[in-house]
């Protein structure tokens, strides 16, 4: 039996070398004559030469990057999800911030390119049946380019990203507010002269030692997150994605340790467990086909096999009891077949199937330690709650919708809702909100 467990779809989750079990990063080798399945080894594993069961050293191999093009001929795979990323970071229309951050591309290539092939591309489902051939077209024994360092990324102030990365500014090294943030107050009255006492003088230096000691914490703060990794967020968080559901709660739990412990001996420490949890699964599973009464690899395939054939059936007569229970709701009927649509074509579904039972609404935002919170008023407070807004969002949206009532002398929710491009909803409920409190009028 395989020693590696199956792995899921997501592109981000990746299956461990072969060699020396570590999760692979780009570019990596595969051998073209071993599998399925697919016999995967780490640059450094290869250049060694690893042997294990029938995989020779002298086999022919291929070379796995994502350095070839997917939906345009100048742009590679690599460039497509670094626009995308860059899109989610710095917000959809602002195409400067978006270069800045591929850097390999201009303001009018990357607005131009994600508006012909993600926003005015009926086709893109189709074109995207092509990847798998355009991933197999690619010529694999040319040179791997070399790439600069990617530029940092620029959160805006306040936003949820500023505020994941405690106020860090990548950029320029620094945060938003250091570690006492005032410590510099102490020393702006402090003059050394000659004729000071040798107790003034003794305060005076202890007073610019301890000064010192601000300036080492605020120099280990920083040199922390740049020792982890942890200048971009997102690309660390799609780095713990590659781990199973067990090993990220751990990730999470022993975050707080990895300054105590240091990068490198953090991560052998999470790398350790999660071949322990990979271990464990395969145990599982084998103590699984002893219960059964399995005593070889062939009978194993087969039950396999037939207890996927089981949930499926399993998974179909439970959709058809759905079916049954909503058929008399045309809504949830709608919502149905909108999460069957997603289902068939591979995605997840997003829609939930409402209950007859009623629907259960999400529990009111905590606003404790927000920004902006102090802010609001007590009804403010009571609306960011049940509508699950951010103070700070909240704060803006009312700015803008406020100055264009005094503009135009009046509002209507139809420019209420071109202005705030989030649900329809919940400009609705600001919407209703701003009225009744006296802060705009309907035009």
């Amino acid at each position: 039996m395989e020693r590696l467990a199956s792995f899921s779809s997501d592109p981000f989750d990746k299956p461990p070398c072969r060699g020396c079990s570590s999760y692979l990063t780009e570019p990596y080798v595969k051998c073209a004559e071993c599998g399925p399945p697919p016999f995967l080894l780490c640059l450094q594993c290869f250049t060694r030469g690893f042997e294990y069961k029938k995989h020779q050293s002298d086999h022919t191999y291929e070379i796995m990057t994502s350095d070839f093009p997917v939906l345009d001929p100048n742009w590679t795979a690599q460039e497509e999800m670094s626009l995308l990323e860059a899109v989610m970071d710095c917000g959809f229309g602002n195409w400067q911030d978006v270069a800045n951050q591929m850097c390999t591309k201009s303001k009018e290539e990357c607005e131009k390119h994600y508006m012909k092939h993600f926003i005015n591309n009926p086709l893109f489902a189709s074109t995207l049946l092509n990847l798998k051939q355009a991933e197999e077209a690619q010529h694999h024994e040319t040179a791997i380019p070399f790439h600069s360092a990617d530029d940092p990324p620029r959160p805006t102030f306040d936003s949820l990203l500023s505020r994941d990365m405690a106020g860090y500014m990548p950029a320029r090294a620094d945060f938003v507010e250091e570690f006492d943030n005032y410590a510099e107050w102490d020393l702006r009255d402090i003059d050394f002269v000659e004729d000071d006492s040798d107790i003034l003088h003794a305060l005076k230096i202890a007073v610019v030692d301890i000064y010192h000691s601000r300036l080492k914490e605020r120099q280990r703060r920083k040199k922390i997150i740049r020792d982890h990794g942890l200048i971009n967020l997102r690309k660390f968080q799609i780095l713990e994605r590659r781990y199973p559901k067990e090993v990220q709660e751990l990730y999470e739990t022993m975050r707080r340790f990895a300054r105590i412990l240091g990068p490198v001996e953090h991560d052998k420490f999470i790398e350790s467990h999660a071949l322990e949890f990979e271990l464990r699964r395969e145990i599982k599973r084998l103590q699984e086909y002893r219960a059964a009464g399995i005593t070889n690899f062939c009978s194993a395939r087969t039950y396999d096999h037939l207890k996927k054939s089981r949930d499926e059936e399993r998974l179909k007569r439970t959709m058809l009891s759905e079916v049954l229970q909503y058929i008399q709701d045309s809504s949830a009927c709608q919502q149905w077949l909108r999460r069957q649509a997603d289902i068939d074509s591979g995605l997840t579904p997003t829609v939930p199937v409402p209950s007859t039972t009623g629907r259960r609404s999400a529990p009111p935002l905590n606003l404790t330690g927000l920004p902006g919170t102090e802010k609001l008023n007590e009804k403010e407070k009571e609306l960011c709650q049940m509508v699950r807004l951010v103070p700070g969002a909240y704060l803006e949206y009312k700015a803008a919708l406020v100055n264009e009532c005094n503009k135009q002398g009046g509002l209507r929710l139809a420019q209420a809702r071109a202005l705030i491009k989030i649900d329809v909803n919940k400009t609705r409920k600001i919407y209703d909100f701003l009225i009744r409190e006296g802060y705009i009028t309907k035009a």
